[in-house]
């Protein structure tokens, strides 16, 4: 996986408002971002990846009205997926004739934005661990299978399953920082 040590975001954003197919750039270095963002709230994979998908294209498509303010770009990126999902959540309340959820966008923005980067991070630091150990712990907790199921799946032990999630979340444990205890 690419990770971007030396990505200067201004530079970026203003070569792909001139010239659109630089956007990939962009693309690429906020993906992660903007889907951990999106799956932290609608904790339904596809509708996180349909609104990942909404908020590019919208970005692409308004990238020369975005303004510097201050704000890291990715700041506009959620701002764009949490105007998404709250259209969804109000289209989707319609359709079922039901009063749409509040939501609060504006007071949860920030803890929003730390916890997708926090996000973000493991992501990164997934495609970091041995392939088993990547696998498992995607088909655990992204895909939601059962450790029987993996282990049928991969053709494991469910106990070998077991010490591979372990050992995985051990790992992520280690390169993040965050004490066992």
């Amino acid at each position: 996986m690419l990770v971007h040590r030396d990505f200067d975001e201004r530079q970026a954003v203003e070569a792909a408002k001139a010239n659109p197919r630089r956007f990939a750039e962009l693309y690429e270095h906020y993906f992660e971002r903007v889907y951990a963002y999106a799956i932290a709230r609608v904790r339904d994979r596809s509708e996180a990846q349909d609104v990942t998908a909404e908020v590019f294209q919208h970005a692409l498509e308004h990238l020369a009205q975005f303004e510097w303010r201050g704000a890291p770009f990715a700041a506009w990126l959620y701002r764009i997926a949490a105007n998404e999902m709250a259209d969804r959540a109000k289209r989707g309340a319609r359709e079922q004739t039901v009063d749409p959820p509040e939501t609060a966008v504006e007071e949860n923005f920030d803890r929003d934005f730390e916890e997708a980067e926090a996000r973000a991070r493991v992501f990164r630091l997934l495609e970091e661990l041995p392939p088993e150990q990547r696998t498992v712990l995607t088909m655990r907790f992204v895909e939601g299978k059962g450790i029987r199921d993996i282990a049928k799946e991969i053709g494991r032990s469910e106990g070998a399953v077991k010490q591979l999630q372990f050992r995985a979340l051990q790992n992520l444990r280690d390169w993040l920082g965050v004490d066992h205890g």
